[in-house]
């Protein structure tokens, strides 16, 4: 989750606000072109230059945890996005994914003959290399004892590291930062966080929104692989300028926010000490993020010096960015380009459902090879040709939200289409619904098809099928069930600050012995849960808070990414959801 720095809150006041957080819409069918979630608009939008927020990204975790457990082998080629995939699709995904996660490669001594995409890389790096710091030999000794890490990032930049590059260069900032993606993200274009961070960058949705990147029932910008780009360098180029060239500063408030890395220079300034990075007191993530890019780059410098041997990358561009025109079916897309529509999908990750957005901006970026055949035969199909539509007749009972969900669309759209005033329908009236041309089977990463393989992977505890009620909160379903709230949100792709919709189909692996009977919606309806902060004083444990507000320990250290091995350090800033009643 995003960790903000709160003020001292006096406890009375907070829980005699009567402020709930936990209010949401009732409705989840809202227009496509405007959808953000509702946490969001409560969220402040201003300059994240300012901002003291820690973006907890995905980062690399994951793809560590298989390389260190041994399963390099199942995880590599055919399994690198495997995670992103409904388990029926696995098999029918296998040789997509062999072709997909091994983009074609140039051999050693191909790249002899040419320039590499890696010396090209290394002739613009500015950062340090030679810094003598404890954080950074870490991280260089877990990166070169496992340099099957280091294949798999290659394997899953390669569609991007090319044009990342470029744009780096372009905007002459150090080239170190194309390589701020493997810290960020592992190179996972789905890539989505518990602090609610996506995509290759790992953008959270107001620093998103600042810099331009919408999101709708369609699209999220955040996945763009060139929108999100153009963003995270116009970020960091500012970050740049604000703390005067220096880089390991605007790599820090990147992860923390200008705010926080000012705070902390302003600290040392007091104390008469150093400001500069590797001497300011930062939060424990920020503290090894700048460590990470530069035990990368020394390796991705002198590969040979840790006993790696880099894939060879050619330098040209793997896509093309070719203007469509109008919304087309991306598996209509995948057939014109002549390629697989995982290409496609892992090409334009920023697409959630079966076709672009209607409202574009309408390009896709296609493999360079294929641009070519994609355009020529994109001018030999009419513009009503790329969607397929079905006529479908009002009968009894429907609604535009029931005919919106059968059709995997939504009633702004179906509005749209048939020039409707307002969501009034009669019996026997026809309506065009834009609909998918093929089975969801062929759409293996789309949005719904991501979450339904993380819904059904198999956990520890049983399997229940929840429906959100109106007033549900993450806190009350994790409680109920006897398992934390980062749990019930990771396992339906979820971050513990998304809104819950009333309607919303959750799975949970429930601890609890008979966990359909738990619960009553009274019980649930008299909650009086409010968020409030806390500040650690001198003495303080998890425990002690946890008996003092009558919450869970594994609560508290998810609420706020603690670890709980830790101890806790006064004056530190925690967040806590309180049931008024069973708290002083």
């Amino acid at each position: 989750m995003s960790v903000k720095r709160l003020s001292l809150l006096v406890l009375t006041g907070a829980l005699a606000s009567g402020c709930s957080v936990f209010e949401q819409p009732g409705d989840s069918w809202v227009n496509p072109t405007t959808w953000l979630n509702d946490a969001d608009t409560q969220e402040s939008f201003g300059n994240p230059l300012e901002s003291d927020e820690v973006t907890v990204a995905t980062g690399d975790e994951s793809l560590k945890q298989s390389v260190e457990s041994g399963q390099e082998d199942a995880a590599t080629p055919e399994a690198a996005l495997d995670e992103a995939i409904a388990p029926e699709l696995r098999v029918a995904a296998r040789e997509a994914r062999q072709k997909l996660d091994n983009p074609e490669q140039q051999t050693a001594d191909e790249s002899a003959q040419q320039t590499d995409l890696w010396q090209r890389l290394r002739s613009g790096f500015a950062l340090d290399h030679d810094i003598d710091n404890d954080r950074v030999r870490d991280q260089l000794n877990w990166y070169s004892t496992h340099p099957g890490y280091i294949n798999r990032v290659v394997e899953r930049g390669s569609r991007y590291l090319h044009y990342i590059l470029s744009e780096t260069e372009k905007r002459g900032l150090p080239t170190e930062f194309a390589l701020l993606p493997v810290v960020e993200s592992a190179f996972d274009p789905f890539a989505y966080s518990h602090g609610r961070a996506a995509g290759l960058w790992q953008f959270i949705p107001s620093t998103g929104k600042y810099f331009g990147l919408t999101q709708s029932w369609w699209h999220d910008d955040r996945r763009d692989v060139v929108e999100a780009t153009d963003a995270a360098l116009t970020y960091l180029e500012r970050l740049t300028g604000r703390f005067d060239g220096d880089y390991t500063l605007a790599l820090a408030a990147y992860n923390s926010g200008g705010g926080t890395v000012s705070s902390a220079m302003r600290r040392n300034r007091k104390l008469n000490r150093p400001q500069d990075f590797w001497s300011l007191q930062l939060p424990r993530e920020t503290r090894h993020y700048v460590p990470k890019l530069i035990a990368l780059a020394k390796i991705f410098d002198k590969p040979q010096d840790y006993g790696i041997e880099l894939p060879a990358l050619k330098d040209e561009p793997y896509f093309e960015i070719v203007e469509t025109g109008s919304q087309l079916d991306l598996a209509e897309a995948a057939k014109l380009a002549a390629v697989d529509v995982d290409e496609v999908y892992l090409l334009n990750p920023t697409y959630n459902r079966w076709a672009t957005n209607p409202d574009g901006p309408h390009r896709l970026l296609v493999p360079k090879e294929s641009a070519e055949t994609f355009r020529t035969a994109l001018k030999e199909i009419p513009a009503k040709q790329r969607v397929s539509w079905q006529n479908y007749r009002v009968k009894s009972g429907d609604s535009l939200i029931t005919i919106a969900r059968k059709f995997s669309t939504t009633p702004a759209v179906i509005q749209q289409v048939n020039k409707l005033n307002s969501d009034l329908i009669r019996i026997g009236q026809r309506l065009m619904i834009p609909s998918a041309s093929k089975g969801s089977d062929t759409y293996a990463l789309s949005a719904s098809q991501r979450l339904e393989r993380k819904q059904d992977r198999k956990r520890d505890g049983n399997k229940v099928r929840y429906t959100v009620r109106s007033g549900d909160t993450f806190w009350d379903i994790a409680r109920e069930h006897r398992v934390s709230v980062r749990e019930v949100a990771a396992w339906n792709g979820m971050a513990p600050g998304d809104p819950l919709i009333p309607g919303k189909k959750l799975v949970i692996w429930s601890k609890t012995s008979q966990p359909t009977l738990v619960a009553s919606n009274s019980t649930r309806g008299n909650a009086m849960v409010r968020k409030v902060g806390y500040r650690v004083r001198k003495g303080d444990s998890l425990s002690t808070i946890a008996s003092r507000f009558a919450v869970n320990v594994r609560d508290i250290a998810s609420w706020n990414d603690l670890n709980t091995s830790r101890y806790l350090q006064p004056g530190q800033s925690l967040v806590l959801y309180v049931d008024i009643r069973n708290s002083p």
